[in-house]
């Protein structure tokens, strides 16, 4: 059963730009509350960004008061440092979550776009077109990982407004069957298999 008004907080975690946004859901309507970025980059010591992250966070969730928050989980690039940068910004902003006895859950960004778009290679242009027609709203962000951040957080109410779709589909959730993930690998991923 659902609670009658939830407040989602959605987070696009950064070292140089983190997004945020938070969504109001009550009686079946969704009104977009707040989005925007925290702007890191200046700082150049890494602890401090990670304290700001974290401040920002602490600030968001006692102003709000959110009933849940949603983490865009980080995409595997290449460049190791970076996304040993990324996970540490993304760790801060589930301590900060978890220190309010607020679980985080984590979406991947094809995820996101999928539930938002239809399409999970959708662009961010077209992922902030969505949103803007759902939530009615004119801005153009400076920084797209703010609608970044409101998908993230509409994502997450799509998800537990169908709580078996949620169930089947939960990113968090590993499977112990090997065979059955290396078969949904193979299926998801046929352009990568090269027969000789």
């Amino acid at each position: 059963m659902h609670k009658k008004q939830q407040i989602i907080l959605g987070i696009d975690p950064g070292t140089l730009v983190m997004g945020y946004g938070l969504i109001l859901i009550q009686a079946n309507k969704i009104n977009l509350i707040e989005m925007g970025v925290l702007k890191l980059s200046k700082y150049k010591n890494h602890p401090e960004r990670l304290q700001l992250i974290f401040q920002k966070m602490e600030s968001l969730i006692r102003t709000h008061k959110p009933t849940a928050v949603a983490i865009e989980a980080p995409f595997f690039g290449k460049n190791v440092q970076s996304m040993l940068k990324l996970g540490r910004a993304q760790g801060v902003a589930i301590a900060a979550a978890m220190m309010h006895q607020l679980e985080a859950i984590e979406y991947a960004p094809r995820k996101v776009k999928q539930s938002i778009t239809g399409k999970g290679n959708a662009s961010k242009e077209q992922v902030w077109g969505m949103l803007q027609r759902l939530l009615d709203f004119e801005e153009r962000p400076e920084f797209m990982d703010a609608t970044d951040a409101v998908a993230v957080a509409l994502c997450h109410h799509y998800q537990n407004k169908n709580p078996l779709l949620a169930k089947a589909e939960n990113p968090t959730k590993k499977t112990t069957d090997k065979k059955q993930t290396w078969d949904n690998f193979l299926a998801q991923n046929k352009d990568r298999i090269k027969i000789k």
